[in-house]
């Protein structure tokens, strides 16, 4: 079973013939599975993934923002409604 990034179904009786290797691909790819049972989606196999750090998602981001304004000033008078 090759693995990319779209979605991936295996039957039930193919899991089973071929667990350990199929739960080590997806260990290996972080890529979610998900199992059929006489083609009806019954389970989703997802890998558990560690959280990023702020500096992991936004670090290539720093310097790069430009605020116009103070970023604490409420906002209130922008929503008539509330």
């Amino acid at each position: 079973m090759t693995m990319d990034m779209t979605i991936v179904t295996i039957s039930k009786s193919k899991l089973k013939a071929h667990m350990l290797e199929i739960f080590r691909e997806i260990e290996a790819s972080g890529q979610e599975l998900i199992v059929t049972d006489h083609g009806k989606p019954v389970l989703k196999i997802t890998p558990i993934r560690e959280k990023a750090t702020v500096d992991e998602v936004f670090g290539r981001y720093y310097g790069q923002v430009v605020y116009h304004e103070d970023m604490n000033t409420p906002t209130i008078d922008e929503w008539d409604e509330a």
